[in-house]
């Protein structure tokens, strides 16, 4: 990731070895040569990263009230989270979405949402999401 231009605030250099433990995850996803996998499945794992990185964000300053509302700020502002996943999180029934993708209706062929978000009592087996490889991030489950 770029550098900013502003200084970070207070308590970034509490957080900061983690933050490059996930920017070192990233790296290493995208120097490996994928096996024989779709286009699609060769990104599961960046979303995946992406995803803890931001729910590591959301847990600081949400759950464990361990980050300044300005450091939160500065985080989303310099993108190392999503704010509109986190802006999802704290909605009912969007609390454990995987990514932004799977609620899109006009992501996918049925024009629905994506079958991770079936519940998975509903289901007959289980599947994965073809976008970002999600085994389920229904708030019910």
């Amino acid at each position: 990731m770029a550098r900013p231009k502003r200084p970070p605030p207070e308590g970034f250099q509490n957080i900061e070895p983690t933050l490059l433990q996930f920017s070192e995850k990233l790296k290493e996803i995208e120097n490996t040569k994928s096996k024989k996998v779709s286009k699609k499945e060769a990104l599961w794992p960046i979303y995946q990263v992406h995803h803890q990185r931001s729910r590591y964000i959301y847990e600081l300053y949400y759950k464990r009230k361990m980050i300044s509302k300005e450091l939160l700020t500065w985080l989303l502002k310099n993108k190392y989270a999503d704010q509109n996943l986190i802006a999802k999180w704290r909605k009912k029934g969007y609390e454990k979405l995987c990514c932004l993708r799977c609620i899109q209706s006009d992501e996918n062929n049925q024009k629905n949402t994506c079958i991770c978000r079936v519940p998975k009592e509903q289901l007959e087996k289980e599947l994965r999401c073809v976008t970002c490889g999600c085994r389920g991030c229904a708030s019910g489950d």
